[in-house]
């Protein structure tokens, strides 16, 4: 291995060795974060933020196309308004930045930086909202929101954060439900279709459900390290707001009613999921869908006669085929560096043409995920490469699927439960009689929560391991971030 090469592979912390320093030298050696001079916040890259965009625009395509129109609300929220649902301020409240001044004099009321729009959008609906016939509200925003958190990490957890979040409304209480469980598909498809990040589909428990919510669904993720991620989730909310800030409507009997109320939201933190999930030792791994740059051709002797021109004639071809491509014609770097360069970011494929290539009317293809080359021909290259393209974001999803299935274990008893989330580290797979007080003791003892009760039900018994009493449901146990 050439020293140029080396230095790259040597950048980075094996995960084995250190998981959180591994994931700070991946997200900051490719340049997709920095530190803010704020704790707790930071500064999302153009390599970071394009992994953004294409979650937004994959997202807002799916809300739009079931009817949804985007709206922006404001920053400051009165505290009187926060005040005005309880769960909701008691849950949110340690986590509150408050504005006491503007410019040199002293506000009367606080104001609150947003930690979620709940409120201030209820506001509004409650003086726009006058009939059935206006029902129901689509409504949802692309915006930041600032939670005070304690200890923070890029992407998985910072004081402000991109997220966007939907407030609907509606007539019944069944098109509300039909709307929180319609968004939770359109977030498992965000994580799967365009992620190739497998996901657990359920709802949350009681103690784990959103303040505020008649209920809260969730999908959930599991990273390299076996905890799991919580990356988006659907929030059935009923008339709990809609009642508190007087939302009512004429209904079709001419009767003032409340209507039942919806929210959901993802943010950023999926940027960390996708690069906990899928990344490795030597950097990024990149789903072909979420690449901004899906194929890198690196010339070889680019300044023999006739290199260049196949390089351009195939970057053309991928290009006139929808495929992002870059060439890496960077003069003083050898091909050793590029080849490295491109691995270390992601990109999904990487072809190599030189003089000897072209003599055999081939490239050399090498696909990130699997780290294996392979001849392709230079006729019908696009057609080759997008097929290639198109089983990466295959297999991806498959290994990830694979490694959360294989380190997803039953527990029948307590002994067997610590065992997977302490020395297994993974997922444990129980049967469990709802009960807050026992969740909480088993998080006090092994930091382990309730992430979902999964739609898909396995009968693993008949009894709760924990209780012995008679289990109402099969329940996901991790360690989470």
């Amino acid at each position: 291995m050439a020293k140029n090469e080396k230095q790259f592979v040597e950048e980075i912390t094996p995960m084995e060795v250190d998981f959180a320093q591994w994931y700070t030298d991946v997200i900051t050696k490719t340049e997709l974060v920095d530190y803010a001079p704020i704790k707790g916040f930071m500064v999302i890259r153009p390599n970071g933020f394009a992994l953004w965009e294409k979650i937004r625009d994959y997202a807002d395509n799916l809300f739009k196309e079931t009817g949804h129109k985007n709206m922006y609300f404001p920053l400051l929220i009165p505290e009187s308004l926060l005040n005005k649902e309880a769960e909701h301020v008691e849950g949110f409240a340690p986590e509150v930045a408050w504005v006491t001044q503007g410019g040199n004099k002293a506000l009367e009321e606080r104001l609150a930086v947003r930690p979620t729009s709940e409120t201030i959008i209820c506001q509004m609906y409650s003086k726009w909202l006058t009939s059935y016939r206006q029902l129901p509200y689509l409504y949802n925003q692309w915006n930041s929101v600032v939670r005070w958190e304690k200890s923070t990490r890029p992407f998985l957890r910072t004081s402000e954060f991109l997220w966007q979040e939907g407030h609907t409304i509606h007539e019944t209480k069944e098109e509300a439900v039909a709307e929180t469980l319609q968004q939770l598909e359109t977030y498992r498809k965000v994580a799967e279709d365009l992620m190739a990040m497998p996901v657990i589909v359920g709802q949350k428990s009681e103690s784990e459900k959103f303040a505020g919510a008649d209920a809260t669904y969730t999908i959930e993720a599991m990273m390299h390290d076996g905890k799991a991620l919580q990356s988006g989730t659907s929030h059935f909310l009923g008339q709990h707001f809609t009642k508190a800030f007087d939302i009512t409507f004429s209904d079709r009997e001419g009767n003032l009613a409340h209507p039942y109320h919806t929210s959901w939201g993802i943010s950023t933190r999926l940027i960390g999921g996708l690069i906990m999930v899928h990344s490795d030792n030597r950097g990024l791994v990149i789903p072909p869908k979420m690449a901004t740059t899906q194929v890198v051709i690196v010339p070889i002797a680019a300044n023999k006669g006739g290199v260049m021109e196949v390089v351009d004639k195939a970057a053309a071809e991928l290009k006139a085929k929808g495929i992002s491509v870059n060439v890496d014609d960077r003069d003083g770097y050898s091909p050793g560096y590029k080849f490295n360069d491109a691995e270390m970011h992601g990109i999904p494929v990487r072809l190599e043409i030189g003089p000897k290539d072209i003599e055999k009317n081939q490239a050399l293809a090498f696909r990130r995920d699997e780290l294996t080359k392979s001849e392709v021909s230079l006729d019908n290259i696009a057609d080759t490469v997008k097929e290639l393209l198109d089983d990466i974001q295959i297999n991806m999803y498959n290994k990830a699927k694979k490694y959360r299935d294989e380190r997803t274990y039953a527990a029948n008893n307590m002994d067997e439960f610590i065992d997977i989330i302490e020395n297994k580290k993974g997922f444990a797979k129980v049967m469990w009689k709802d009960n807050a007080e026992n969740e909480a003791k088993i998080k006090a003892l092994t930091g382990a929560t309730i992430r979902v009760i999964p739609f898909e039900q396995e009968n693993l018994g008949d009894k709760c391991f924990y209780s012995g009493e008679k289990a109402d449901h099969m329940v996901i146990f991790a360690k989470a971030y």
